[in-house]
């Protein structure tokens, strides 16, 4: 039976994606233990000093899920994971695999606003948290959040647990009282969520996006497949494991499947990432622009062997052609392999194989053949080759409706059940797709999708403001940056950047979603049904940096 608020594939969809080979109909449990037990003697994951084979992987994520079991964790019991890249996540994430139970994936950089709010939606029992992220300390917040959802028992800490909290390691080294036929006896429909992930969503927090068991093993097998990868290679892990890009596409999982290793890294500096790819002759990394763009521009690249990196796949964020072509000068033997995707399902890739122009121009094409793609005009009619359209998409491994959100889900899905993904497109002559721009209301700041809708609502209630529209303005490292346009009441003359930053920060949300300009007006343009034409101020804002390059922000 399929979890409570999961939107089910249509019975002759399922049908036909098992027929074709994409659906296996095994739990992840199972599809990975024949994969550690395949590859038992190699390396899966280097952290650190540490080298840690498949074999080991398998030993410690079941012994790790025998403890869980005996906690009082079940199959389908949800746990938000907050954790950097550190060994603990990979053997948390299987382990849960093994009981049934599914992990939500945030992020290090969310705080008390986001967590919470995943936490009482999935009505999740536990959270497992690094101990400290910079200097904050999560076992704290997760005990503050104990304390007001009622479903939320556990906290579990990699590092240092306080008291009241579970230390993974001490699951990790206690010797199961449980047999493992405790696990083998336990049923999972590989139908049922093996994982959520976040949306970029336009309103409010994040929605849960349902990844069935079924739908996220293919979508790795598909990714892998254009990765071009060989025996002996090495992805190095360094975007946040838990984003869908570096678990999934192919990222770990990917790299898993095929028997490669995984250099796990919580470092970003470019000379930490360097002395990385030149010890571990990494062959692949994945990044994003904003991370990527820091990189080729620092001068300590030249110290270091890049040599070994072939492929350098880039996603989150449009990738423009002259950054591509000064990327594989500082990488002599890389190939940038841009890509579209969704936490959502589709996979757009470049192939490595694709003519130079469009390998350099576009954001590439889907991975699956029955990927089902249509970009549609605000009529919802396909518009002609060659035009513009929204992108919208259905097939064996894009969702059917967002985790207990039916409101939500008639709006995001067409009534055939294609998802509105609120990007704009164009269809390349080559049948490669090229974005450009944006429908939904999103600010992407370096690949991280951030709602203004969110924090138009959290800036609403600052005893300053009247009214408040947040809209993104361009920024050469991480594509777009968030400026907020601000109405001040009758009763107030000023309000100070910093000030309205303070304000927001002690509403405890995730740094990267703070407004980076504050300009303060006295009206907002108005479009012709008299909504506030945010277009329009995006287009100020833009002229106004291009008039004002290097003037700070208010």
């Amino acid at each position: 039976m399929v979890l409570d608020g999961v939107v089910p594939f249509p019975p002759e969809f399922a049908a036909s994606y098992r027929a074709k080979g994409y659906w296996r109909d095994r739990p992840l449990r199972d599809e990975f233990d024949d994969i550690f037990d395949r590859f038992a003697t190699r390396v899966a994951v280097v952290a650190g000093e540490e080298r840690i084979t498949y074999g080991q992987i398998r030993e410690r994520s079941q012994r790790l899920a025998l403890n869980l079991l005996e906690l009082g964790l079940q199959p389908l019991d949800r746990v938000v994971v907050t954790m950097t890249n550190v060994p603990e996540f990979v053997y948390l994430y299987f382990a849960l695999q093994k009981i049934g139970a599914i992990p939500i994936c945030a992020l290090p950089s969310h705080r008390y606003h986001e967590v919470r709010q995943f936490v009482t939606q999935s009505e999740a029992v536990a959270c497992a948290v690094s101990d400290r992220v910079g200097e904050f300390d999560f076992p704290a917040l997760i005990e503050r959040i104990k304390g007001e959802a009622p479903s939320l028992r556990w906290c579990l800490v990699a590092g240092q647990a306080p008291a009241g909290c579970v230390s993974l390691s001490d699951l990790l080294n206690k010797q199961p009282a449980m047999e493992p036929r405790a696990l083998a006896a336990i049923t999972i429909d590989p139908t049922d969520p093996c994982v959520f992930q976040l949306s970029g969503g336009t309103t409010g927090i994040p929605k849960l996006i349902p990844r069935t068991h079924n739908d996220y093993f293919y979508n790795s097998t598909i990714a892998i497949d254009v990765n071009q990868t060989r025996e002996g290679d090495v992805l190095l892990g360094v975007l946040p494991i838990e984003h869908n890009l570096p678990l999934a596409c192919p990222g770990l999982q990917g790299f898993l499947i095929k028997g490669r290793t995984v250099v796990l890294t919580t470092s970003g500096r470019p000379a930490d990432v360097f002395r990385l790819i030149q010890d571990h002759k990494v062959t692949h990394l994945e990044v994003v622009p904003a991370l990527l763009i820091r990189w080729i521009n620092d001068p300590v690249a030249m110290q270091f062997d890049l040599s070994s990196v072939r492929v350098i796949q880039s996603g989150g964020q449009r990738f423009q052609p002259e950054i591509r072509r000064q990327t594989e000068g500082v990488f002599p033997n890389g190939a940038v392999q841009e890509n579209f995707g969704m936490s959502e399902g589709l996979l757009m890739f470049v192939r490595l194989d694709d003519p130079e122009e469009v390998r350099m121009e576009t954001s590439g094409r889907p991975l699956s053949v029955d990927d089902e793609v249509k970009l549609l005009d605000d009529d919802d009619n396909e518009v002609p080759l060659g035009g513009v359209g929204e992108l919208t998409v259905r097939g064996p491994y894009t969702l059917r409706g967002y985790f207990r959100a039916p409101e939500h889900n008639l709006r995001a899905f067409t009534c055939d059940g294609f998802y509105r993904s609120g990007d704009l497109m164009r269809k390349h002559p080559s049948g490669n797709y090229i974005v450009e721009g944006r429908k939904k209301d999103l600010i992407n700041r370096g690949g991280e999708k951030i709602s203004a809708e969110e924090i138009e609502n959290l800036i609403l209630t600052h005893p300053a403001v009247q009214d408040v529209a947040c809209v993104p303005m361009p920024d050469p490292v991480l594509g777009e940056k968030m400026c907020a346009y601000v109405i001040l009441r009758a009763s107030h003359d000023c309000l100070a950047l910093q000030e309205l930053v303070a304000f927001l920060l002690d509403r405890e949300i995730a740094k990267h979603k703070l407004p980076e300009r504050l300009e303060l007006v006295r009206e907002f343009p108005l479009s012709p049904f008299g909504k506030v034409s945010k277009k329009a101020l995006a287009e100020e804002i833009a002229a106004k940096l291009g008039a004002t390059s290097g003037v700070p922000s208010s």
